[in-house]
């Protein structure tokens, strides 16, 4: 019997839990996909420029901190059955950021984000990526509400929050950094 089954076997209500789920997503233009280890170097260099790094806590990530926080990324889908996927451009196959969802401990709800590389803005991708994120979070994982947590100055972000049906519904305070809290119900 391998641990797998032990597990499995001795606590069934964690059976759920054994492993990292495989969601995969499309639309026309994106492939929402579970992370590999070849989205290291990309995701490196986004995480190292300042200008995509600036309404995530104001600092750029070094290597070492990237990789942790990709592992963070991964082992969120582990503990929770959820979180941000790899972002893959179909025509060309490149790497083009993370969309998904965050709830870890202390959060104030259930989160959808989105981070591009800069090389990607402008194009529609944030919004056609979180809305077949958001489509997955009320049809699979039967969430009633979901939050956007956006810098105040960070308009690209409200923008795509706003075209996504998101409406304002307070503040909150994140890791220090204060932040606009959008939602949006099922049944928007």
């Amino acid at each position: 019997m391998n641990s797998s089954q032990l597990m499995t076997d001795q606590h069934p209500t964690r059976a759920a839990r054994v492993g990292t789920p495989q969601v995969r997503l499309e639309t026309d233009r994106l492939i929402l996909r579970m992370w590999c280890e070849d989205d290291f170097e990309p995701y490196a260099k986004l995480c190292a420029d300042a200008e995509v790094m600036r309404y995530l806590g104001g600092k750029t990530y070094t290597r070492s901190e990237t990789w942790r926080h990709m592992a963070f990324l991964i082992g969120h889908w582990h503990l929770r059955g959820y979180g941000h996927w790899a972002i893959e451009e179909k025509l060309s196959g490149h790497f083009v950021g993370r969309i998904g969802f965050l709830n870890p401990e202390a959060w104030p709800g259930f989160e959808i984000g989105w981070t591009l590389g800069r090389e990607f803005w402008g194009k529609g991708y944030a919004t056609e990526g979180a809305r077949r994120a958001l489509e997955y979070a009320f049809d699979v994982l039967d969430k009633d509400h979901v939050i956007s947590l956006i810098h105040p100055e960070n308009q690209a972000s409200i923008a795509v929050a706003k075209r996504l049906g998101e409406k304002l519904e307070g503040k909150a305070e994140i890791m220090g950094i204060h932040v606009l809290v959008y939602g949006i119900d099922r049944d928007s």
